[in-house]
């Protein structure tokens, strides 16, 4: 899951950066308006956990802005302005949850959970390919119905390749997916995040392979 940070306080938003991260989510972190459409512009996120008093501007102003790029995006809302027109405010704005300064970071941790189960109860949000599925909501993939772990970013080129299964992937689409805007990317650091992949795969029977088109990207195809 990536998650893009909209939060200005520095120390709140670097604590909240760590602790997400030690959950497996990309963060890419911001600490305002206009930085976040950029961000937005250039990456698809999952999940945005937006502070409403920004330097530039109301928070809120971005809710339609995401929503117009990416339907299916969660947005939690953390402020401080914890008033019931405030909350109401945010909710009839189109945000999924709201959260008020100062909140346990467990509680927040819940609440994604909680907003990451919707859709696969709704509308079932599992992929499959070959003999594998993967649940996007939990981020769980299972090979011919035993559970396998991946690194997150073993996880990520997983799900953007086989939500393209058939079709060539662009080597910066996959690095859009994977990284965060301030990781340091080598090279060669996306082939061997694939190498490993490939050798997972072939361990565990999943009837799927990933082919390297060259100089473009890469290419998930079922096996016969």
């Amino acid at each position: 899951m990536r998650v893009l940070l909209v939060e200005d306080e520095v120390r709140l938003a670097d604590t909240l950066s760590f602790v997400l991260r030690k959950e497996r989510f990309i963060v890419d972190q911001v600490s305002g308006v206009a930085e976040a459409r950029e961000a937005a512009a250039m990456a698809v996120f999952d999940l945005v956990l937006l502070d409403r008093t920004l330097p530039d501007g109301e928070g809120l102003a971005l809710v339609p802005v995401l929503r117009s790029r990416n339907p299916g995006i969660h947005i939690i809302v953390l402020s401080a302005r914890g008033a019931v027109e405030d909350r109401v405010a945010g909710l009839d704005e189109g945000a999924d949850d709201y959260l008020v300064k100062p909140f346990s970071i467990d509680e927040m941790l819940a609440r994604i959970r909680a907003i990451r189960r919707r859709p696969a109860e709704l509308q079932g949000e599992e992929i499959r390919a070959g003999s594998v599925v993967f649940d996007l909501s939990n981020e769980e993939v299972k090979v011919n119905g035993a559970r396998i772990d991946l690194p997150r970013r073993e996880l990520r080129v997983l799900a953007t390749l086989m939500k393209r299964r058939g079709r060539t992937v662009l080597r910066e689409s996959l690095e859009q997916a994977v990284f965060a805007f301030d990781d340091e990317i080598q090279s060669n650091t996306l082939d061997s995040h694939i190498s490993r992949l490939r050798r997972r795969l072939r361990g565990s029977d999943a009837g799927i392979e990933i082919h390297a088109i060259r100089g473009v990207g890469y290419l998930l195809r079922e096996t016969a």
